[in-house]
């Protein structure tokens, strides 16, 4: 019986080559399906976006209206940056004759935007970070887009949007495109967590690695120290504690994608926690904290509130806001024990001041 031909080298690195990002969704599903097909071409769309963006960061420094600020402050009270503006607009022009997507909602915009052509048939809503880490446009550090599919549930006649104030469990898709010495997209359908690399000479992003899985635990912690006066005195005790504890690394780079990947390749946490006077923290539920989640929950990891899962959190407004603990599966419990243990404290000392008051 004759061997086997064993497939040449060059036969694997073509076969690579071939493995787009539309190709895998299809593969991922197993199927080509209209739904299949529908979400190969969200992703597509998304992979375009991130195409548009990274050629306009390359030549920040050689164009005029790339770098510094509008002038303009956005819905959550933030400057603008013109690199801001023109990613949300490229995320709106690429959807636009899709056919796919009835709305699109962004931190940068205070409503949905809706495409009426659309609309009749275009049964996904896209939610976005246009460009996270924006404060690091203008001195040439790694950037992020942060996205998430959900499919949209009724007709939305009053333009509330209100089925999108739902559980993270509701979404079909997530995950980002980081801008750094090559492009880079992660994504997740519910089917593991993929990584692409931008190919310049094909113009398309090439599959360079299936199914991460993160570490269970690692050294890195991520968060902005600069602000520790201003936390909960749990994460404070959290943050003395790996300081006075050998094996652990600080890295915080200013873009959250950029340090979520790192987290997600090495094992870690990433923190942005709430402070004594905003509790509910920065980072953006529906744009950026569930979109994370879903990812790095299927990579094997948590991301919680503190007191939460964050998939399980169901917002009350599109841009509602939450605290972020965000990684390795221990890394997260360790920063929750650290919030449990104040919680007990605290209910102790309320329950012993209570006991001390005459009946």
């Amino acid at each position: 019986m004759a061997e086997a031909q064993q497939p040449l080298d060059y036969e694997y690195a073509l076969d690579r080559d071939c493995t787009t990002l539309s190709r895998h969704v299809l593969q991922q599903l197993q199927s080509f399906s209209p739904d299949a097909q529908d979400l190969s071409a969200l992703m597509n769309r998304i992979a375009l976006a991130g195409k548009l963006i990274a050629r306009r960061l390359s030549r920040a420094g050689l164009m005029e209206g790339v770098l510094g600020f509008t002038g303009d402050v956005n819905v959550q009270g933030e400057s603008v940056k013109k690199m801001d503006v023109y990613a949300n607009d490229v995320f709106i022009s690429v959807f636009k004759q899709s056919g796919l997507v009835c709305r699109l909602a962004s931190e940068e915009m205070e409503k949905p935007y809706y495409i009426p052509e659309n609309c009749p048939i275009g049964r996904y809503t896209l939610l976005y970070d246009p460009i996270d880490g924006s404060s690091n446009t203008d001195i040439n550090l790694s950037l992020g887009s942060i996205f998430a599919i959900r499919q949209q549930e009724g007709d939305d006649s009053d333009g509330a949007a209100t089925d999108l104030l739902q559980s993270g469990r509701k979404q079909i898709a997530a995950g980002y495109i980081l801008y750094g010495p090559s492009t880079m997209l992660v994504y997740s359908i519910g089917k593991g967590v993929h990584s692409f690399s931008l190919d310049p000479s094909l113009g398309e992003f090439i599959l360079t690695e299936e199914n991460i899985q993160i570490p269970e635990k690692g050294a890195v912690y991520s968060v902005n120290e600069g602000n520790f006066w201003q936390w909960e005195e749990s994460i404070r005790e959290y943050i003395r504690y790996v300081h006075r504890t050998e094996g652990y690394t600080a890295r915080y780079s200013g873009a959250m994608v950029s340090d979520i990947h790192r987290v997600l390749v090495q094992g870690g946490v990433f923190l942005y926690p709430g402070t004594t006077k905003k509790p509910d923290g920065k980072i953006r539920l529906l744009y950026e904290s569930a979109p994370l989640a879903f990812l790095i929950e299927q990579a094997g990891g948590r991301a919680s509130t503190g007191t939460q899962e964050i998939l399980d959190v169901v917002p009350e407004q599109l841009h509602q806001r939450t605290p972020l603990i965000i990684g390795s599966k221990e890394n997260v419990a360790l920063v929750e024990s650290f919030i449990q243990q104040q919680a007990k404290e605290q209910s102790e000392k309320t329950m012993m001041a209570r006991s001390r008051v005459p009946q």
